[in-house]
This record gives structure tokens, C-alpha cells and sequence, in this order.
């Protein structure tokens, strides 16, 4: 064992995975994904039968720690991705427990797209005299994804405004953010019902549901799905065109991860932001924080598709 990387959802932690086992076969290295909602004696045998490196959710890499399953004293890299995510409350405790049992000397590496000032005070708590590489702002590039908004002004007006998107573009595939998991479920069943075939996730799901639904989108025989903003980081589709926003982000930094899925390794893509009333002031500060215009939707839309 010489490493142990942490993602904040199980999917991320699966496309690490994913990415770390192409790149070890040519290496010798053994990777293996720990994360909740498997096999827990499953996951003890490929431990105990050794592995080089460990990515895992924390609740699941905890447990193999504690149980001894997954044995400290052979870790020597500790890795946190999207280290803003796990940084804050709903993974700090789970944080701190694991790292009462990690050996002092444990070298650690912390990435994120976005890093608030908080999450970094609380790296000064883990880390000793770490070399930081801080991109700037205006450096976090949006440039490949055309963005846009729809002022919808209320929330009801919402649902007719996605279908009538729908009904006019033609979309390879695409993700709706929303912020809550209720909202998930109920825009689902509303497009269902006007016949708009969609897939739905969020994290009150078990993993294994989870798991069928991401594969049947990322195979693309699903191709709208409706997700929460947690679940935005680790979705990465080559055939994805469109992220809508059908509620804006509750903070600034969080924009990036959703709308960026689809501009990534030089792709094009396009976002359209639903805003209402009470929506204005959160676009006026994804805008300045990213340094960008975000254009009102214009009528020729399918145009520049």
C-alpha cells in the first residue's frame, strides 16, 4: 500500500478509479475503490490480498482503517479531491477521525478547482509547511462553454420554460441541476409525465440504484439527468452538450463544478442558467467571481447549438 485518495461521492471515487487503473496497468499498480454502499468483506479480501493504492468515500475508508482492514502504517500519500467539498461540515468530522489514524509522517496532497478561504484555514490543521499552488481567479477558464440565462421571474414558470427548451433543441445529453433532493424527484415525475424520458439521482438513493442510473446515462441510452449539486463532480459524459441550471447555485464557487463537466479535454459546451427575481443578485456574483457575461438566452438559440 502507498496511497489512499479521497472523493466526497461515490462517483468521482469511481471515475478516479477508473482513470487510475488505466494509467497502472502499464505500471503494475493495484487499485481498488472503496466506497459505501458495497461489500464490506469483499472489499477486506482485496485488502488483505494488497493493493497499491486506496480511493475511497470517507465513511467506507474510515471503516477499513478502523477495522484495520486497510492498514495505516503502510499509507505514505494522502490525497483529497475536490478538497473544498471535503473540507466542509459534512465531511470534517469524518476527516478528522481518519486522520487520527494515519501515521504522522504521511505526505498529503490536497486539489480542488476552488478553494474558499475557510477550507484552506483548516489545511493549516493537517498539514506541515505544504507548498501551495494557487491558481487565479481569472485563470479558471470558462471559455469553451457558452453560457446563458433565462429570466424565468418566478419559480412556477420554471417547468414550462425547460419543456419548451426541450421541445426546440436538439440535445445529445444533457444535466439539470437542482439544489434540493426533493426537486429531483418531482421535476422528474413532471417531465415523465409530458412524456420526456429522464433519469433522476441524488443521494437518498442506495448506491447500487445510483450505479444503475449512471450507467445507463453515461452509456447514453438515458439521455437527461436530473441530479443535486453533490453529485455534479465525477459526472463526465463525451457526449454531453448542455448543463442546465434550473436553480442557480447557491454560492459562486460551486458554478464551475456544475457547468464544467461539460467543457472539459477541449470540448465545447453550452449552460443555461434559470434565474428569477430573487436569482438576480446570485448571477451578479457568479459573474464578477468568474470575470464573465453571462448573455441573456437569445431567440435563435437552436442556432448556436
Amino acid at each position: 500500500m502507498s496511497g489512499v485518495s479521497l472523493a466526497p461521492t461515490c462517483e468521482l471515487a469511481q471515475q478516479i478509479e477508473k482513470v487510475m487503473r488505466a494509467l497502472g496497468d502499464y505500471l503494475g499498480v493495484k487499485v481498488h475503490v472503496c466506497v459505501d454502499g458495497t461489500s464490506v468483506c469483499e472489499d477486506q479480501r482485496i485488502l488483505s490480498a494488497g493493493v497499491h493504492v486506496v480511493v475511497g468515500t470517507p465513511g467506507r475508508v474510515f471503516d477499513m482503517l478502523w477495522r484495520r482492514s486497510l492498514r495505516s502504517d503502510y499509507i505514505k500519500m494522502f490525497v483529497l479531491d475536490e478538497a473544498d467539498k471535503m473540507l466542509s461540515r459534512v465531511f470534517k468530522d469524518q476527516l478528522y477521525d481518519i486522520f487520527q489514524l494515519l501515521p504522522p509522517k504521511v505526505q498529503v496532497g490536497v486539489f480542488s478547482a476552488t478553494m474558499p478561504p475557510e477550507a484552506l484555514e483548516i489545511t493549516r490543521k493537517f498539514m506541515n509547511k505544504p507548498v501551495r499552488i494557487l491558481v487565479k481567479r481569472d485563470e479558471l477558464t470558462l471559455e469553451r462553454i457558452k453560457q446563458f440565462y433565462v429570466n424565468v421571474e418566478k419559480e412556477e414558470w420554471k417547468l414550462e420554460t425547460l419543456c419548451e427548451l426541450y421541445e426546440t433543441l436538439a440535445i445529445t445529453q444533457s444535466v439539470i441541476f437542482v439544489n434540493t433532493r426533493q426537486k429531483v424527484d418531482w421535476l422528474a415525475d413532471k417531465m415523465r409525465s409530458r412524456d420526456h424520458t429522464v433519469s433522476a439521482t441524488h443521494g437518498d438513493m442506495d448506491q447500487n440504484t445510483r450505479d444503475i442510473i449512471m450507467r445507463k446515462f453515461l452509456s447514453g441510452s438515458s439521455r437527461v439527468l436530473i441530479t443535486t449539486d453533490p453529485l455534479a463532480r465525477g459526472i463526465d459524459v463525451q457526449q454531453m452538450s448542455l448543463v442546465i441550471n434550473y436553480d442557480l447555485p447557491t454560492q459562486p464557487e460551486t458554478y464551475l463544478h456544475s457547468i464544467g463537466r461539460n467543457g472539459q479535454f477541449g470540448r465545447n459546451g453550452a449552460a443555461i442558467n434559470f434565474v428569477t427575481l430573487d436569482d438576480e443578485r446570485m448571477l451578479g456574483d457568479i459573474q464578477k467571481f468568474y470575470k464573465v457575461v453571462v448573455e441573456e438566452l437569445p431567440s435563435n438559440i437552436a442556432d448556436l447549438m
